[in-house]
């Protein structure tokens, strides 16, 4: 079973969806379904469960949204990808608070070309455990904060508590 939790957020509510203690999916709905049917058909098949409390994942929000910027950093994840996909998923949670990188540097940190900012730039597009793998701290080399699936405000709100501007 898939266990899924609502929390509040100020970026808006935050589901977050656990299976034996490994986060699967996270990402700023109200509706955990909204995250469940991005899983892979193994997954869906063990179905959903709302839940009052997921314990670490949850308090690990709790936390960072109290200022512990590391928190998420403790909560393990995982998602399907390429072995290239999970290098750089691995790169990603690398990425300190309050730093960001383009996509050109998130592919070298990956051990990629930095011809490879294509590749990152999809990766951080099928990321679905935000922002536990924090692509918001992805920007486009050329400047600005670029696009974010859940919407530039939350991206820019995100960047801005981890940067102390909240």
């Amino acid at each position: 079973m898939i266990d899924a939790q609502v929390l509040p957020t100020p970026a808006g509510p935050l589901s977050l969806l656990c299976r034996d203690g490994v986060l699967v999916a996270a990402g700023f709905t109200a509706d955990p379904s909204d995250m469940f049917v991005r899983l892979s058909p193994a997954l869906q098949a063990e179905g959903l469960d709302v839940v009052d409390d997921l314990g670490p994942a949850a308090q690990a929000v709790r936390d960072y949204l109290a200022g512990d910027l590391l928190a998420l950093d403790a909560v393990p994840v995982e998602q399907p990808g390429t072995p290239t996909r999970k290098r750089l998923h691995e790169a990603l949670r690398e990425v300190k608070p309050g730093t960001t990188v383009s996509y050109a540097e998130l592919a070298e940190r990956a051990g990629l070309p930095r011809t490879a900012a294509r590749a990152a730039g999809s990766a951080c597009s099928q990321n679905l455990i935000a922002p536990f793998v924090p692509c918001h701290r992805v920007l486009p080399g050329s400047g600005g904060y670029g696009g974010y699936y859940y919407g530039v405000p939350v991206k820019e709100w995100l960047l801005a508590h981890e940067s102390g501007r909240v």
